[in-house]
């Protein structure tokens, strides 16, 4: 099949445009949608220092090429990587590989930071130790040290690797879960002390698109789940969406250009709170201590009863 722009072999066909598109055009399209997200939310601004959150899988491998060949010869700005190692036993270190393999070929500065240097135990042994579901301890602590971290690199921003199939899910998620508050955090209103405020430079694109571009520049990936990943809701909202996008193209960004029109309305109706520095840590929170000091104490209790 031939491209629908020239007369090159396509190499992909992108449903909801109805387009076949060459490497060139494929690449040329995708980067372009990254472009327009970072623009439209003013993601990357003059004298920004960006602090990439680079677990090492497909997604931020593919984050990290594609920021650094669009802005990489910007002198006013410049990037930086974050790996946050939980100690997964047989899963991180490959990621951990790949994160220092892309960082070293694209003369990125990389830090990796682990569980187990900075709360006492991995969180293999989270796990085993603790009551809560290996997603809490991993979810709270990882987004404690990615901001903890970037914000002592002296970053302005943190740039995640969340793609459409994500957002999506996300969007619908908290809708059907009536948690509209939480929708309405999705995207930050303000600067908030002590806070780097997140980007989504992917927020675009699909996630079946950000595997031909791995494809195609031949970078490193990682298909590989997490073991400890299992969400039953999310997973039949992903499974809905997968469905729906298929009988009818373009339907994830039907649910994404919705929810930004009713982004005003979430605004208003939930301003963004003050936060508060943790009454143990200093970090940022809504509460007097913030989740991960109370996980933490409540491992080292768990802790104190084995001995």
């Amino acid at each position: 099949m031939k491209c629908s722009h020239c007369n090159r072999q396509a190499v992909y066909y992108q449903r909801h445009s109805g387009r076949h598109l060459c490497k060139k055009h494929f690449i040329y399209d995708f980067e372009k949608r990254v472009r327009y997200a970072v623009k439209k939310y003013r993601m990357i601004e003059s004298g920004d220092k960006i602090a990439i959150a680079l677990s090492g899988g497909k997604d931020s491998v593919a984050l990290t090429f594609a920021l650094d060949r669009l802005y990489g010869e910007r002198k006013d700005v410049e990037f930086v990587a974050i790996t946050i190692d939980e100690g997964i036993k047989g899963y991180r270190p490959p990621t951990v590989e790949i994160a220092r393999e892309i960082t070293s070929q694209l003369g990125i500065e990389h830090h990796i930071v682990s569980f187990k240097e900075n709360f006492g135990m991995a969180l293999d042994e989270m796990v085993k130790l603790g009551d809560k579901k290996p997603c809490t301890y991993c979810g709270v602590f990882r987004k404690y040290l990615l901001n903890r971290t970037a914000r002592e690199l002296g970053a302005t921003k943190l740039a995640t690797a969340h793609n459409l199939d994500d957002e999506t899910q996300t969007i619908l998620l908290n809708f059907l879960q009536a948690d509209i508050e939480r929708l309405a955090r999705l995207v930050p209103q303000r600067v908030q002390k002590g806070l780097v405020m997140r980007i989504k430079p992917f927020r675009e694109i699909y996630e079946k698109e950000v595997v031909v571009y791995c494809l195609l520049f031949d970078l490193p990936m990682d298909m590989n789940e997490c073991p400890y990943s299992y969400f039953p809701v999310r997973a039949a909202i992903r499974d809905f969406l997968y469905d729906f996008e298929n009988k009818y193209p373009g339907r994830k960004y039907s649910v994404m250009r919705s929810f930004e029109t009713l982004i005003p309305c979430l605004k208003e109706m939930f301003p963004q709170i003050d936060l508060n520095a943790c009454e143990k840590c200093g970090e940022p929170t809504p509460k007097r201590v913030c989740q991960a000091c109370v996980l933490r104490e409540e491992l080292e209790r768990a802790k104190e009863q084995i001995r």
